[in-house]
């Protein structure tokens, strides 16, 4: 359940800061283009977040997996 819940909170925070980075850009041109920068900076930031957590399982899985990962020990 913490683990969940600390996805959904990282990702509402990447969210947040792609939004307000869009539409800090957009608001240099206009009321209108604030509002879709704001938007689309919003979908940027929550997509970048679902990206590095499925990122760093891919990793995990790949050191798993990976001979030259394991110390000389274990074999």
């Amino acid at each position: 359940m913490r683990e969940r819940l600390s996805e959904v909170l990282l990702r509402a925070r990447y969210a947040a800061i792609g939004a307000a980075i869009g539409a800090a850009i957009g608001s240099v041109f206009s009321r209108n283009a604030a509002s879709t920068g704001g938007a689309i900076g919003g979908l940027v930031g929550a997509t970048a977040a679902d990206t590095r957590g499925t990122i760093e399982d891919l990793l995990e899985t790949v050191e798993e997996y990976d001979p030259r990962s394991k110390t000389a020990d274990t074999e």
